[in-house]
């Protein structure tokens, strides 16, 4: 285990420390870099934030600490391994993209194995925590902050809307007596209406099969926490956050957008990777191009795009006209067929588009003036990242919660069309591949570029967007006030010793 002391967090005294927060992100990009947003965030308004991770993952945010570390803020890293024998895991499967299909129970089985190594660690520590910031996929660490006698919050990778949405359809029923998954009902307890199907609407974990249990555990978790943190902001989604709130009956604390603490290239092309590889590239391609002309599309770090589907995607994007930036990951499980169309796509759309095979320094790539509009799958990350940037969205969305963000982005905020999916394309319980033909991807580009009323109407309202996230984090504005309010919320008590 690793772990920096206060002693080595350069301009920062013990005394000085407001709160200490310990975060306990889920090993997945998607999870781990807002995570790690966050608690850059907590540190620059006094708290002391420490953040839990495997090695794997010290090698994807060390940079990114390190650079903050340098400039004075009270972070550290904490570094446990897996006991991946234990559960029967692979060597070098504490990074979940090692982790075979079939062996994903055991990896979540050997995180929740960390809470004993962790209280002792914690239970002797100094300063001794004033607050446990667990994702919410970690339902063990409900006994962990038991046992240390300290709060403990969850920290939800999605908006108040789609968690909203989610927890009524449970909580109403709104399923009974409806077999088939994909017929929309309409969502209860809000105001304006949404159509949802049970395909649409289901968690991550309830389409896997025999995580039943693991599900309901995490409902239990959230039940009982202390208050949830948010990668939102109240002037966004005001009526979701106060619902949401009002439902669960618990604070909630909107701190987003959390990508909004990196100002600079160099923290932007840092953020969640090794290394900086790929960013000046990309920047030197952006810069000849014309402003708001360029389509940026990315599915994430975990999506997995079918052949057939990459091809027709490829074609919908050099028939739309518009030069483009194509995220195209796990391109060596494609098959040689579907990588030689690849190849001679890139060839044909050379100087106009540009392929990238793997990681990406997607914020850097939204800032850009050249970038006018991001196809995604419309992970929260990614739809935040549009919403920092100021660009209009077409909505691709794969699976569970991802729906629900759509229609916040489509639907309320009016600031995305949709591509044309309306059924999960990943962990279906059937074999059915969903793929979206050329002509619906040509469509959907050339409706988010269109330069008339509507396009323009749309590019509008997303720069007001932009314009109120950027105020909410400044001194002033409300996530910059709830995470204050967090720090004096879990200040630490002078009269707790280190081995309370």
């Amino acid at each position: 285990m690793e772990t920096k002391g206060l002693a080595n967090i350069r301009g920062t005294a013990r005394d000085d420390i407001k709160a200490h927060f310990v975060f306990i992100p889920l090993m997945l990009q998607g999870h781990l870099i807002p995570a790690v947003d966050t608690a850059l965030l907590l540190a620059s308004h006094g708290a002391l934030t420490s953040i839990v991770v495997t090695p794997s993952y010290t090698e994807r945010v060390h940079w990114t600490i390190d650079f903050a570390k340098k400039s004075g803020l009270p972070l550290r890293l904490m570094e446990f391994p897996l006991d991946l024998a234990a559960e029967g895991l692979p060597d070098g499967a504490d990074d979940v993209d090692k982790v075979p299909p079939h062996l994903i129970a055991n990896y979540f089985r050997a995180l929740a194995n960390l809470r004993e190594p962790l209280e002792r660690h914690l239970r002797f520590d100094e300063p001794y925590p004033t607050c446990v910031v667990a994702d919410i996929c970690h339902p063990w660490v409900k006994e962990l902050a038991a046992k240390l006698e300290v709060p403990r919050l969850s920290f939800s990778g999605t908006c108040a809307f789609s968690l909203l949405c989610q927890h009524n359809v449970e909580r109403f029923n709104a399923y009974d007596g409806i077999a088939d998954d994909h017929e929309l009902v309409v969502v209860p307890g809000l105001e304006k209406k949404f159509e949802l199907s049970r395909a649409q609407s289901l968690i991550f974990f309830r389409l896997m099969p025999g995580f039943e249990k693991f599900t309901d555990e995490l409902e239990q978790a959230v039940v009982k926490a202390d208050g949830l943190l948010v990668n939102s902001f109240q002037e966004m989604e005001p009526q979701y956050v106060a619902g949401y709130a009002e439902a669960r009956r618990m604070k909630v604390w909107t701190v987003g957008p959390v990508s909004l603490f990196h100002q600079s290239t160099t923290t932007l092309s840092l953020r969640g990777n090794t290394a900086a590889i790929g960013a000046d590239v990309c920047q030197h391609w952006l810069d000849g191009k014309v402003a708001n002309s360029v389509v940026y599309v990315s599915f994430g770090s975990i999506q997995y795009v079918e052949p057939k589907q990459v091809v027709e995607l490829g074609l919908g994007l050099e028939a739309s006209g518009h030069p483009f930036i194509w995220v195209v990951k796990n391109a060596d499980l494609l098959g040689e067929e579907v990588k030689e169309f690849l190849r001679e796509l890139e060839t044909r759309v050379a100087g106009h588009g540009l392929l990238i095979m793997g990681w990406a320094p997607q914020v850097l790539i939204l800032s850009h003036a050249a970038v006018g509009s991001f196809v995604t799958h419309c992970g929260w990350n990614s739809t935040m990242e549009a919403i920092v940037a100021g660009l209009p969205v077409v909505a691709w969305p794969h699976f569970s919660e991802q729906f629900l963000n759509a229609k916040l982005a489509v639907e309320v905020l009016g600031i995305g069309v949709d591509v044309g999916v309306t059924e999960p394309v990943m962990l279906r319980y059937d074999q059915k591949v969903i793929v979206i033909p050329r002509e619906m991807v040509e469509k959907a580009v050339r409706s988010i570029m269109d330069r008339g009323d509507e396009g323009e109407e749309r590019r509008r309202r997303a720069r007001a967007l932009a314009a109120k996230a950027r105020a909410a984090v400044v001194e002033g504005g409300s996530s910059h006030a709830n995470l204050q309010d967090l720090v004096n919320h879990f200040q630490r008590s002078p009269a707790r010793g280190a081995a309370a």
